[in-house]
């Protein structure tokens, strides 16, 4: 996957997080976690693209690192939301295996990277 790819890849993974935490009730669990979900779904997006533009290949493999962190933090919101029957559970699997397969790939670059330091 090229950069670009990834980059869009990373920025639609925000907007599928933003439009889940748009629909979730108007209660005040349900903000909580809409808010936290936007904060960290948004952050893989935005420290992908940060990293892309690192000034060093450490600098790359820690924002590589934030972003992975993100992404994790990212399905546990998801996760809570459909184990606190926030959303029904059928609505938000692809958007967790997206953050699952996403996690996995920040991983990867992270660890390719240190092997070629």
């Amino acid at each position: 996957m090229t950069e670009a790819e990834f980059k869009s890849r990373t920025k639609e993974f925000a907007h599928r997080a933003v439009r889940m935490a748009e629909a979730l009730p108007r209660s005040r669990t349900s903000q909580v976690v809409a808010m936290q979900l936007i904060r960290a779904a948004t952050s893989v997006a935005a420290n992908y693209r940060s990293a892309c533009r690192s000034r060093s290949a450490a600098d790359f493999r820690n924002k590589l690192a934030i972003a992975e962190e993100e992404c994790d933090e990212a399905a546990f919101w998801i996760e809570f939301a459909r184990d606190h029957a926030l959303v029904k559970s059928g609505l938000v699997d692809s958007l967790l295996e997206e953050a699952g397969a996403l996690t996995a790939m920040l991983v990867a670059s992270r660890r390719t990277s240190a092997r070629r330091a």
